[in-house]
């Protein structure tokens, strides 16, 4: 081989080693006090964007959780103001028992009770008027999403053809068209209510869908007059429903032929932001809940002033029907509020369980096994000393040269 003084190849190759040692036992010591596998993009590329995909999933449902959480709050607070309303209604509805015995109850009495029950009737509107859960009312009537209506009336009568037997329905992006049996068209004359019950079956397939905004949108179909009128609802704020035509079938067309009962380009839009609970990490309708909670004052469930007087005698009957009435419509918005409740607690408990398995996920791509990792520093750290040793060794070797200079 012999010695040569100009390259000194062992000291190289030593040095390159001991470069390499150092580069391991330098990320080593950089995974095992950051705890994370992947510091750098460099470290995994791949596992990078997997694990940056799947931190911004695990982000989006704790604060998901946090949503769902204030849902509940949201319809309990609702819920226990419900239940002091629920309290006057019957004590509203046993001053009307009393009152309706005019066997025993005298007009001035009948007058004391009516005072009782208009200081009830404000109770109620008090109630509805000041429950809020931040600076949103609750019992108003102004909480969660109005939805936006289309109605229209046929221009013909509901005789039709089996030529013009399809329309379009626009709901805040591509259209979908709703085809019409042509067995109900073919008739000179279609039956009134095989022709409702063919559109509100087609209208009704092809709202259905998932991840849009379709399946938020409602259709009635009815028969007014002899005409045909079609109503659209949408819970969803900001979408808007388009009637669309343009097609040489379609029932929209301007001419004649147009049966159905909707002007063609009418819209409705739903305003209101209230109510919207984000409970998924994503953009999707299903990634939302939507709350409504309808007005509970007075004259809403009607047992106002003027609805409600029990000094009357002759209004015991009706008094008591308008409170029944009340009591049940407020029983039926307390149990859709539980329900509610239920609901969100079980998004709570899902949104945990995924949280948790999506967390495992990103840990076994970007955590740091401390154990293996352990053992490749020992190894580096062995070969970084190891490495120094053999480089002095290899400096040394030239100086052999000297002895042949003697």
């Amino acid at each position: 081989m012999g010695i040569r003084i100009n390259q000194n190849i062992m000291a190289m190759n030593a040095y390159r080693n001991l470069t390499q040692s150092e580069g391991s036992l330098s990320k080593s010591l950089e995974r095992l006090s950051s705890g994370f596998r992947i510091n750098r993009a460099a470290d995994d590329a791949a596992g990078l964007v997997i694990s940056e995909g799947l931190r911004s999933q695990v982000m989006g449902l704790k604060m998901a959780t946090r949503n769902a959480q204030d849902g509940v709050s949201v319809v309990q607070t609702a819920e226990g103001a419900l239940t002091e309303t629920h309290s006057i209604l019957q004590r509203m509805r046993e001053l009307a028992v009393q009152a309706a015995s005019t066997g025993s109850s005298d007009q001035p009495s009948r007058d004391a009770a009516q005072t009782e029950v208009v200081q009830l009737q404000k109770e109620l509107d008090r109630i509805a008027a000041t429950t809020k859960f931040g600076a949103q009312n609750l019992l108003d009537g102004t909480y969660g999403v109005t939805s936006g209506v289309v109605t229209g009336v046929g221009q013909a009568s509901i005789t039709t053809d089996a030529t013009h037997n399809q329309f379009g329905i626009n709901v805040g992006g591509g259209v979908r068209q709703v085809f019409l049996s042509s067995a109900v068209y073919a008739a000179t004359n279609a039956g009134a209510s095989a022709l409702q019950t063919d559109i509100n079956n087609k209208v009704t397939s092809a709202l259905s869908g998932a991840g849009d905004n379709y399946n938020a949108v409602s259709a009635t179909v009815k028969i007014v007059g002899g005409n045909l009128q079609v109503s659209f609802t949408t819970g969803v704020s900001g979408t808007t429903i388009t009637l669309s035509n343009g097609l040489a079938n379609d029932v929209l067309s301007t001419t004649a032929t147009q049966k159905l009962g909707v002007a063609n380009g009418a819209t409705a839009t739903a305003s209101g932001t209230g109510g919207v609970f984000q409970v998924g990490s994503g953009v999707s309708v299903n990634d939302k809940i939507n709350v409504n909670i309808t007005a509970v004052d007075s004259l809403t469930l009607g047992v106002n002033t003027a609805a409600v007087d029990v000094s009357v005698a002759a209004n015991s009957t009706s008094n008591l029907n308008l409170i029944d009435t009340a009591i049940q419509t407020v029983s039926t918005l307390r149990g859709t509020l539980g329900a509610f409740q239920n609901r969100f607690e079980h998004t709570i408990a899902n949104l945990s369980v995924t949280t948790e398995n999506l967390s495992a996920s990103e840990s076994r791509i970007r955590d740091t096994d401390m154990a293996a990792e352990m053992m490749s520093f020992t190894r580096a750290q062995i070969l970084q000393q190891a490495g120094t040793a053999m480089l002095a060794q290899a400096n040394a070797v030239p100086q052999t040269v000297l002895q042949l200079l003697k």
